[in-house]
């Protein structure tokens, strides 16, 4: 299969881009050549539209929103900073609590051994 002949300049894209059957593909009975009509809202090359009127800021405004930026950055980190302590606390805590029960329980085991290691064994009296 055969693409079709396309220039497209710099500019353009594929969404802006209209493509019409030329008429001489009627007339050679080839597979049809398209010419590339340029969209009727194009813009002067070289001219750039801007998101919106309001979006253009001086330097002092763009220092300003970067300071309000790192500002409200800081404060989320030096919150999550505090409930990761306070996560790590609680862990801790729980983990201490867990020794102590295993260690009380470990203490029964080995007098329960004893007791049993004194029954077992053959008095020699």
């Amino acid at each position: 299969m055969q693409k079709p002949n396309m220039a497209v300049t710099g500019d353009e894209t594929d969404e802006e881009t209209d493509l019409a059957p030329s008429h001489m593909a009627a007339a050679t009975g080839d597979m049809p050549t398209y010419q590339i009509r340029a969209p009727t809202t194009a813009l002067p090359q070289g001219v750039v539209m801007a998101a919106s009127p309001g979006s253009l800021h001086s330097p002092q405004q763009l220092a300003e929103e970067a300071t309000r930026k790192r500002e409200l950055r800081l404060m989320k980190n030096r919150e999550a900073a505090k409930e990761c302590r306070r996560r790590k606390k609680e862990y801790v805590k729980c983990l201490e609590s867990r020794v102590a029960v295993l260690e009380v329980q470990n203490k029964k085991l080995i007098e329960e051994l004893e007791t049993l290691k004194d029954i077992c064994s053959p008095k020699t009296d």
